[in-house]
């Protein structure tokens, strides 16, 4: 081989060198950067090309699903009952936007998760095309509808637990949104869907269940008299230090109870009733002597200070997580006394309120909240299932009972309203001054059968004028029945 031959021959391995190295760069090492890029338009139309999977209510009832269309775009997104739903779903948007299981399953929805490669081999070589996953969730639609029609478009949120496995049955906010208005194939329309919603004063697109936080007024209660359990100097009927009026350590301010029953009797009240009639002098006082040490501890068994994870993981999509709850530490004993009656300084989510009580109705035992039951392949067969996993062991069984029983008495001494004909409820109700005293947080909480729970609802409603009691305890009552049938 002459020299000129020579030097054309290494020139041609060389060229195919970097081609080699080039297009492995491109088409292994940065393909998911190029993928994810938003300027690739290519991306977000093979996105389209293909049937997004299905996210189906527990009976099947849609969700969400892909139908096709005379468009670029192939397949639309849709969501029937979608403010019903959106809570859940979240949305799935050209703009390369999307959230709650849209999200936390994407890679499972687009047929392109690891897992789903050989469906996506039998496509490539059969010419057929790669379908999603459909996404088999645990929500009761008509739970759903219950407790979103019992909101009655008010601020608020609803959740209910399976309690025995942590499965999440209804998760409702209000006011909620359209999805169907954010995925449009119109980039603009879409866009300025998204700024009108997010513009909102009411924030229809906040996740209300998990992603806001609200003082739980006297539902806190429980938590604390759970630390007072565990903490082995207090039972069920000890004698706690209550009165008309307490004045908080260090300050003028005299804190009261909003009835006089919660006084007690000769200023003193046994933690049972002190529950029931929900006195705040006395858990005020109870929060002072316990410590915020020992009241953190038992709050972190039940969730508080953690980000709970509800949904998914980096290998699904983005996880959906809640906010953490707080409830403080290190603080001056007059805080320290209101937020151990859940105002002041502690904050938490509805989520956080439903696992409060389905802790005590499983017995101490706290279950692993979860969104999904299974997702499925095309072919239906099914990719993973979830099994339930425990949370926590947030307090023992001993307490557990003692606190069910506390929660037994809030109903037949002070809120008979929350009876269900033939059914044992256990519940506690709490209202949460905000900064204007004229508006409050309606809280109610509760399970039912109180001697055999099986589902635990948490309900808080925003700005409002009257009592836990009367504007959130219809709503655990309604759905609680429903749950029962």
């Amino acid at each position: 081989m002459n020299k000129a031959l020579r030097q054309l021959f290494n020139a041609v391995i060389i060229l195919f060198v970097i081609l080699g190295l080039s297009s492995t760069l491109i088409m292994a090492v940065r393909a998911n950067a190029l993928n994810a890029d938003p300027r690739n338009s290519r991306a977000l139309y093979n996105e389209y090309s293909a049937p997004r999977g299905a996210i189906l209510a527990a009976d099947g009832t849609v969700m969400a699903q892909s139908d096709p269309v005379n468009d670029s775009f192939q397949y639309q997104r849709k969501y029937p009952n979608g403010a019903l739903y959106a809570p859940v779903t979240g949305y799935f948007s050209i703009n390369n936007a999307m959230t709650n299981l849209e999200s936390s399953r994407n890679r499972l929805l687009s047929g392109r998760s690891d897992i789903q490669w050989v469906d996506r081999f039998k496509a490539l070589f059969t010419g057929t095309q790669n379908k999603g996953a459909s996404i088999e969730t645990s929500i009761n639609p008509h739970l759903q509808e219950i407790a979103y029609k019992a909101l009655d478009k008010r601020s608020g949120a609803v959740v209910a637990y399976e309690v025995n496995t942590g499965r999440i049955l209804a998760m409702v906010s209000t006011p909620s949104y359209d999805p169907n208005s954010l995925a449009k194939h119109d980039g603009d329309a879409a866009g300025k869907a998204f700024t009108d919603l997010s513009s909102r004063p009411d924030n229809p697109m906040l996740n209300r269940a998990v992603s806001e936080l609200y003082p739980p007024g006297s539902t806190f209660k429980l938590v604390v008299a759970a630390a007072a359990l565990e903490s082995g100097h207090y039972q069920a009927d000890s004698s706690l230090p209550a009165g008309a009026s307490y004045t908080l350590p260090g300050t003028n301010h005299q804190l009261t109870n909003a009835t006089y029953q919660g006084n007690g009797s000769d200023g003193k009240i046994s933690m049972t009733d002190a529950i029931a009639f929900s006195s705040n002098t006395a858990f005020a006082q109870l929060g002072v002597a316990l410590g915020d040490k020992a009241i953190s501890e038992q709050a972190a068994k039940l969730g508080y200070g953690s980000s709970i994870t509800l949904d998914g993981t980096t290998n699904t999509g983005t996880p959906l997580k809640s906010v953490a709850s707080k409830f403080p530490t290190d603080v001056t004993p007059d805080r320290l006394a209101l937020a151990s009656i859940g105002q002041g300084d502690t904050l938490t989510t509805p989520l956080e309120a439903a696992m409060t009580a389905a802790a005590v109705a499983n017995g101490g035992r706290l279950m692993k909240p979860t969104l999904v039951d299974k997702v499925r392949s095309s072919d239906l067969s099914i990719i993973s299932e979830t099994t339930p996993a425990v949370y926590s062991q947030a307090f023992s069984s001993q307490t557990a009972k003692a606190l069910t029983e506390m929660m037994k008495a809030v109903v037949t001494k002070d809120s008979p309203a929350l009876q269900i004909p033939g059914v044992q409820v256990a519940a506690k109700t709490g209202t949460a001054q905000l900064g204007d005293k004229r508006l409050h947080d309606g809280w109610t909480v509760g399970f039912a059968p109180a001697d055999n729970p099986k589902v635990a609802v948490a309900v808080v409603t925003y700005g409002v004028t009257g009592y836990g009691v009367d504007t959130a305890g219809p709503i655990m009552k309604s759905v609680l029945q429903e749950a029962l049938k």
